[in-house]
């Protein structure tokens, strides 16, 4: 707490006024974190001053005295905008500043070009990471940010917001051991059994079947931490789209599947994402549909990855908005999300100086989307998918991307839209 001052202090972000007559005070707090390694030995203790403005009521006059603290919260490391003694600033206009240019298509990267090099930044919320081995710009982006603002040099990255980062020549391994075993111990099971598989085979959850949980900040707790789980354990993806379905009134029976999922997980541990330095970076998809699959609404469930070469960098498994009149209509609304993304990629993978070769191959397992994309003439079947037909057509005939077929026991999304066994 008291570094915490002191830095607030050195940066000049507050004064000590007296309170004026007839204003309120917005009342403040420390919030304290003890963050840990990987192996959750202690790392340091972390406290923030924050002010309460949740307090404050309507038609009260009330004195700013903690605002500036808000401020250099946002000068520490968020995308916002920030006022201080010296002047307006903004956290985008210190990185551009140092000849940096921020990318259209994911306004958190930003790279800086030399015909030697190309530095990569990334700015999150309260970090960054710089990617890229041009050790001598590095070091001088790091020392110009150190003059602008208090930043600590964390070294080589091995373990970033529960991502443990494991790295050689070859490859780089990511993991998230600790945070499984954070939700583990927080649910605190009283046996040791595992799991061979996420879910039940044929498994079909219903809204407002089963006994009400009496514990709902529980499921909807877990569910929040399964899904930052799925960021770089794919495999669960389905699993945790059918249980959050139900975070709004979850039921002892949506519980036991959530429980099911934490045994998987536990006999799964030390699994690691792969991604290998050595494989090429040509652009592939797969995608796929399984219609009507919702027993309550009927809608279906839009399933796709995406590989850059070996590396496995996208994916989703997500109910579709609409309910479909036919298996071909929820096959074609999967082609055109995992479309959309391929374009986005292909344009965020450009401003990092990396050319995809095109056609872009996008395996669809269903022959009829693939008649519908390359047949101009409209019919009974597509009249209500008219806008969708002509985005992945355009895509196809500019060479964007090709639509070969897959046979359906080659087909990689079955992962992400339904239940599979070991």
């Amino acid at each position: 707490m008291y570094e915490e001052l002191c830095a607030l202090g050195c940066t000049g972000m507050w004064d000590l006024v007296p309170l004026q007559p007839g204003k309120s005070l917005i009342s403040c707090r420390w919030i304290c974190k003890i963050k840990t390694h990987s192996d959750g030995s202690i790392k340091l203790y972390k406290a923030h001053l924050v002010a309460r403005d949740f307090d404050r009521e309507y038609e009260i006059d009330y004195e700013e005295t903690f605002a500036p603290i808000a401020k250099m919260a946002y000068v520490r490391g968020t995308l916002y905008a920030a006022t201080s003694r010296s002047g307006s600033f903004c956290w985008l206009d210190v990185i551009r500043s140092a000849d940096f240019v921020q990318s259209e298509n994911d306004h958190a990267v930003f790279t800086h070009t030399s015909p030697a090099s190309c530095t990569i930044l990334l700015l999150y919320v309260n970090d960054m990471i710089i990617t890229r081995d041009d050790f001598a710009h590095i070091t001088y982006t790091k020392q110009y940010l150190h003059r602008r603002f208090a930043m600590t040099d964390l070294g080589l990255l091995r373990y970033f917001l529960g991502i443990e980062v494991a790295r050689s020549r070859l490859s780089i391994l990511l993991s998230q051991q600790k945070y499984i075993s954070d939700i583990l111990a927080r649910v605190e099971l009283s046996d040791t059994h595992t799991a061979a598989t996420l879910v039940e085979l044929h498994l079909r959850l219903r809204a407002g079947y089963g006994e009400p949980m009496s514990n709902v900040t529980c499921y909807r707790a877990l569910v929040g931490g399964l899904g930052y789980l799925m960021t770089i354990r794919s495999n669960i993806a389905y699993a945790v789209h059918l249980v959050s379905r139900f975070v709004a009134v979850p039921r002892i029976v949506h519980y036991v599947v959530v429980l099911r999922i934490l045994r998987y997980l536990r006999g799964t541990m030390t699994r690691s994402f792969f991604l290998p330095s050595t494989s090429s970076l040509a652009i592939r998809a797969y995608y796929d549909a399984d219609w009507a699959s919702n027993v309550t609404d009927r809608k279906s469930i839009t399933g796709f990855c995406v590989f850059l070469g070996d590396s496995l960098i996208s994916w989703c498994a997500k109910k579709q908005t609409v309910v479909s009149c036919f298996s071909t209509e929820s096959e074609y609304r999967a082609m055109v999300d995992t479309t959309v993304d391929i374009i986005w990629l292909c344009r965020l993978l450009a401003d990092l100086g990396i050319g995809s070769s095109a056609p872009i191959p996008l395996h669809c397992d269903n022959k009829s989307s693939i008649h519908i994309t390359t047949n101009p003439v409209f019919h009974e079947r597509t009249k209500y998918i008219d806008i969708d037909c002509h985005i992945t057509r355009h895509q196809l005939q500019a060479r964007i991307i090709s639509l070969p077929f897959v046979a359906y026991v080659a087909q990689l999304t079955d992962l992400f839209t339904k239940s599979l066994t070991s």
